[in-house]
């Protein structure tokens, strides 16, 4: 066969590449103002039909949304006034004092270079405004916070908080800070710098599985980045899997946790607007998925029933059209 037609056939077989079966959501929300990026769950234990979903709304004048499980806005649990919030999290059972837990939601404030810490679901501001990170570099763009994730210790409850930004050096780009508590207030105490970074674009996306200790986060257009979660265990990277699964940029991570160390890492495909989902056991690459989504940056999952819409628990991603697509998690194929 001549060169030239089989370079004909190439170009038209890619262009009529086919895309997956796509799944559309259960829910869609209400819209943003700007630019949506990043979600995080509350489950509220006492009724979790009254569950909520905070989602960021990137930009200049941006927000932390509320959304309740309708993709209805909550605006009394919405944080506007914001610059440039990115990334967001939560954890539950922080104790703020002798007597006293609180849930408490953790985000970045990339413009004014800072992290924020509220609790929740009374949105009360732990920070006296914000606290300051990445202080002292010199570097462009090495001081601008981008990605957040807590981690909880399995074995001494030590709350501590990782945080990514928007470039950084080759190592030692992610901060990991011990989130502290007494009669005086909320403070952080950075207890160490690690992570590898490819430089070929960011570092925005961090996920952290608790019960088995492990940090994740997206190098992205390279691969997905595993390292011990409590520091005394070293800074020994552990992984860099599932870079060729991707067509470009491997973003938002959301951790799937079942029983016995079982679940998914579910990370988004973002320009193929699919998700691939990796072994929570090996990182072992499964199967790509496709849930309708466009561009998506940012995902999240719980695996624990919350009303009747979703009763195999809850996964949300990021749309690109100033919106989030809420998913009955039997929708995405995952066993348990």
């Amino acid at each position: 066969m001549k060169p030239l037609l089989l370079t004909l056939l190439s170009v038209l077989f890619f262009s009529c590449e086919q895309k997956l079966p796509g799944t559309p959501p259960d829910i869609i929300t209400e819209t943003a103002l700007h630019d949506t990026d990043d979600p995080a769950i509350w489950v509220n234990k006492e009724n979790p039909s009254m569950s909520i979903v905070f989602g960021t709304d990137k930009d200049t004048n941006g927000a932390i949304y509320a959304f309740d499980l309708d993709g209805k806005v909550l605006e009394d649990k919405t944080i506007r006034g914001l610059k440039r919030p990115n990334n967001v999290d939560i954890r539950y059972d922080f104790k703020i004092n002798d007597s006293t837990k609180i849930d408490v939601m953790a985000f970045t404030e990339r413009e004014r270079k800072q992290i924020r810490l509220f609790s929740v679901p009374d949105m009360i501001p732990l920070d006296n405004g914000g606290f300051p990170v990445f202080e002292g570099e010199t570097q462009p763009e090495f001081d601008l916070p981008m990605g957040i994730s807590f981690y909880q210790s399995q074995t001494d409850s030590i709350l501590y908080v990782v945080v990514g930004r928007k470039n950084g050096p080759e190592t030692g780009y992610l901060h990991q800070f011990e989130v502290l508590s007494d009669s005086s207030g909320v403070s952080l105490n950075l207890v160490r710098k690690f992570g590898k970074f490819s430089g070929k674009k960011e570092i925005e996306a961090i996920a952290v599985d608790d019960e088995l200790g492990y940090i994740y986060y997206s190098d992205e257009t390279h691969c997905v980045r595993k390292y011990y979660a409590e520091p005394s265990k070293g800074d020994e990277e552990l992984a860099c899997f599932g870079g060729e699964t991707f067509k470009r940029d491997n973003e938002g991570i959301a951790i799937a946790a079942y029983e016995n160390g079982e679940g998914y890492i579910i990370v988004s495909n973002q320009q193929a607007e699919t998700f691939n989902i990796f072994s929570r056991k090996d990182n072992s690459f499964i199967k790509e998925i496709n849930l309708n989504t466009k561009q998506t940056d940012g995902c999240e999952v719980v695996t624990i029933p919350l009303n009747d819409t979703f009763k195999n628990g809850l996964f949300v991603a990021m749309n690109d059209e100033r919106n989030f697509y809420f998913y009955d998690l039997a929708k995405l194929g995952l066993s348990q």
